[in-house]
């Protein structure tokens, strides 16, 4: 074996990963070139993963945050003996690869914790895996059983430092103290457009320590491997602050153009790489070449994590026969069974009861959910008193010191950092065993619209719950108003949107929103009081539409609506009647859970021959998909009390009637009834 096998594995990945970025002829062979050295320390002396159970929970995580390094990743999870082939490597960047051009979670390839291409996603990430770690220790260890005790590790660079959303998440991570989070700083001082001297020149340690992180600095990232692995000693002895390693490198060590942007952000050409295998020893004619000195030392690195995991399972039994109950309940949220009493927990209303804001049926619903979920886990972005997200019972979670609540808590307060919570939800997620939730106005999801995203992209089951959810917030205005935010997260694949119309379909929403485990949801409520409808029901909103009243005979009119706008149709279907106009009445809680149901069903709440009028109090565009003619806002709103907002905008009973009659009389004389198109 090679004398110095450390020096031989870091000087493979340093061959290797240009080879797959030169393959692909597209990528950032750079970074990976640079941080070789702590990656290869990560990944051979600190780092428990086992390949064969890559799902076992108290594995370490680790997170590439800089996504410029993600062919690092795919090299490492191969060296590791993860399911990431050399032939996989070769297809890097390509259709249907299993190495996309940026790591993805729930993608096919074992090992990768996150989807982090976005930079700045990653640290914030890790914070919630962290934030994951530390609740989940402190609810089920126990004397002698510390079945949760693992670390999360995460490589970021120049521009994640940059991006506003680690500065929010790593400013809580600070305030939590999360001792078992440990990050480290690519210093290479390259970003796509060159030195960081243009325009990055704060002093990150200091920024990190004013946040309350514990901060080493090492001088020489491209050959201190004994130094990085002494730096991430020290760290894991601070059990009190997050750390932070800042590791001065060079990009694209080894090749002409070391230290330039040239490296950043294309393959280095053949002639470069024959170049850069020919300095480190290694036959400049070989492609995708690893030696078996390096492959026996990693997978040895690899059975230690499988023993490991084999101690850890014989722990878990006598934990079993010790705690049951608590073994029975760790086991059902890793399977993703909700409990059995769930649905018998959901408040029904009838018209009887009185009208109710749909943030505050929210709330009365998490009174009576929370206790009986356990893994619900979340809070609001400083506006809990407005979203009302705070159940009775809920206790904090902050670090026991500061005498504010505890690791066990439930209830995180994000404070004004609407991006970060979001990307914090998606690592919490990822952790498993939890459901996390988020709160802020619904106009203030836009601020989070980066990390919402990765949600939908990394099938991560985040609850987003926003209110205050139109112009019936009244006075706030314009700037608060979320005129525009509806159609754009309904565009959002692989995302459930929700706008419940009164109590029935806020119990339906946060139903569908629990069952679906690999789709986020936003549940998106109103400030001011609705009337609880005849004919709403839990089992009809989880269709994503209904029909909420019919008429006798041949209709001459539907109209449909979501939330607040439900009533509305009520109310103007009913004046409707008193000129003669029959309009059937339609709620479609959420268009994406509608659009699963079959062509028969969705014909028999849009039959054909029969007009729709959309009103909803949002923009009208997408409505186009339902709707014949639409009432909406496509402007910006305005500053007053709701109802003459309401009544300003045209989305009041009389005008609404008004076009609603019109667009009778259009089609009734223009279009015959069999060439009125379908709504969808």
């Amino acid at each position: 074996m090679t004398a110095d096998i450390d020096t031989f594995a870091v000087n493979t990945i340093r061959t290797l990963a240009p080879d797959v970025v030169q393959k692909a002829n597209s990528g950032h062979p750079g970074a990976p070139m640079g941080c070789a050295p702590m990656a290869h320390v990560l990944f051979s002396k600190f780092i428990q993963n086992n390949p064969k159970n890559p799902k076992w929970i108290n594995r370490d995580r680790f997170v590439l945050s800089n996504g410029h390094a993600c062919a690092l990743l795919y090299v490492m999870l191969h060296l590791r003996g993860f399911n990431v082939t050399i032939d996989d490597l070769k297809s890097f960047r390509q259709l249907d690869s299993k190495c996309p051009g940026h790591p993805e979670a729930n993608h096919g390839v074992d090992g990768i914790e996150v989807s982090t291409g976005p930079l700045g996603q990653g640290i914030s990430n890790a914070v919630g895996l962290a934030i994951a770690e530390a609740h989940l220790a402190a609810t089920f260890n126990r004397p002698g059983y510390e079945l949760i005790n693992n670390y999360t590790y995460c490589i970021l660079g120049d521009g994640c430092m940059q991006e506003g959303v680690a500065a929010e998440a790593v400013s809580l991570a600070g305030h939590l103290q999360l001792g078992k989070l440990i990050a480290l700083y690519d210093d290479n001082h390259i970003q796509i457009d060159g030195d960081t001297a243009l325009g990055f020149t704060e002093d990150v340690p200091k920024r990190f320590e004013a946040y309350g992180w514990h901060v080493q600095v090492l001088d020489d990232g491209d050959n201190d491997l004994a130094g990085i692995a002494a730096a991430v000693e020290a760290a894991k002895k601070v059990t009190n602050k997050p750390s932070l390693i800042k590791i001065r490198t060079t990009i694209g060590f080894g090749s002409k153009n070391e230290g330039e942007e040239k490296v950043h952000g294309a393959p280095l050409g053949e002639a470069d790489i024959q170049n850069v295998k020919t300095k480190f020893g290694f036959n400049p004619e070989n492609k995708f070449f690893v030696p078996e000195e390096v492959r026996e030392f990693y997978a040895n690195v690899s059975k230690k994590s499988e023993e490991a995991n084999a101690a850890w399972d014989e722990l878990y039994q006598k934990y079993s026969q010790e705690h049951a109950d608590l073994a029975a309940e760790l086991n059902r949220r890793q399977k993703k069974e909700l409990p059995k009493n769930l649905i018998e927990s959901l408040p029904t209303y009838t018209p009887a009861d009185a009208p109710v804001a749909t943030r505050k049926l929210s709330e009365i619903l998490l009174n009576k959910v929370a206790p009986i979920l356990p893994e619900l886990v979340g809070g609001s972005a400083d506006l809990t008193g407005s979203n009302l997200t705070r159940w009775k019972t809920a206790e904090d979670f902050q670090h026991p010191s500061t005498q504010l609540g505890s690791y066990a808590g439930r209830y995180i307060r994000f404070g004004v950092r609407e991006h970060g919570m979001a990307a914090i939800m998606n690592g919490i997620e990822a952790y498993g065993a939890l459901i996390p939730f988020g709160a802020t106005f619904f106009n203030f999801i836009s601020y989070a619209s980066g990390a919402v995203r990765l949600s939908a992209l990394s099938k991560h089951q985040a609850l987003y719950i926003m209110t205050h959810d139109s112009i019936g917030l009244g006075e706030d205005g314009p700037t608060h108003q979320p005129i525009e935010t509806l159609a754009s997260v309904r565009a959002l694949p692989n995302f459930l949107t929700f706008r419940p119309a009164d109590g029935n379909e806020t119990s339906g929403a946060y139903l569908a929103a629990l069952s679906n485990r690999t789709r986020p949801s936003t549940i998106i409520l109103t400030r001011q009081n609705l009337p609880h409808l005849a004919g709403t029901t839990i089992e009809n909103t989880l269709k994503g539409g209904y029909v909420l009243q019919d008429v006798e005979g041949k209709a001459d009119l539907t109209i449909v609506g979501t939330g607040s706008e439900v009533s509305l149709a009520v109310d103007t279907a009913a004046l409707l009647l008193k000129d003669g106009v029959k309009a059937r009445v339609v709620s479609l809680p959420c268009w994406e859970l509608f659009e699963e149901q079959s062509l028969e069903y969705k014909e028999t709440v849009f039959p054909a021959g029969v007009p729709t009028l959309s009103v909803e109090a949002m923009t009208t565009f997408g409505w186009g998909k339902y709707a014949h003619a639409s009432v909406g806002i496509d402007t910006f709103g305005a500053s007053a009390p709701a109802p003459l907002l309401f009544k300003k905008f045209g989305l009041v009973p009389d005008a609404v009637a008004e076009k609603a009659k019109k667009l009778v009389a259009y089609y009734k004389d223009t279009v015959p009834e069999n060439k009125l198109r379908r709504p969808f």
